[in-house]
């Protein structure tokens, strides 16, 4: 939702007689209370100026959000489709699926221990098919 200027300055208009109408009552002189208002107003577009950068950069960052949103990978399939690069997809598609597995679940956070519970190899056996995939990948990159 966007910031209404308009209806903003009215309800901070109407708020503001009541509380000058208040502050009359009490006794206050009206120096002070022009005073309070012109702070108040200052206070007021401040607030405005930042809720306009507030909008110009949440919109700005919806619109990188539209453009980046990228679906979801939890399937080694998944993985592949999303390969743009056609030479890290020709070297990826020869890689057996366990080890892209591995590799899809590094990414998701992981660590090696807990793979080899997954997957039923030796913490050394996934390191090692980690270490022998970032080897194929120095080599086209």
């Amino acid at each position: 939702m966007s910031f209404n200027y308009g209806r903003e300055e009215k309800k901070w208009r109407l708020w503001k007689e009541a509380e000058e109408k208040e502050l009359r009552d009490l006794g206050v002189d009206e120096e002070t209370i022009e005073n309070l208002h012109n702070y108040d107003w200052a206070v007021f577009n401040s607030d405005r100026r930042y809720y306009r950068r507030l909008k110009e950069v949440g919109t700005y960052l919806e619109d990188v959000a539209v453009d980046t949103i990228q679906p979801e990978i939890r399937t080694v399939e998944d993985f592949l489709d999303s390969i743009e690069n056609q030479q890290l997809y020709q070297l990826l598609i020869t890689v057996d699926r366990l080890t892209l597995q591995i590799a899809l679940w590094k990414m998701d956070g992981y660590n090696s221990s807990e793979i080899s519970e997954k997957c039923g190899l030796s913490v050394s056996a996934v390191n090692f098919r980690m270490w022998h995939l970032r080897k194929k990948l120095k080599n086209i990159l």
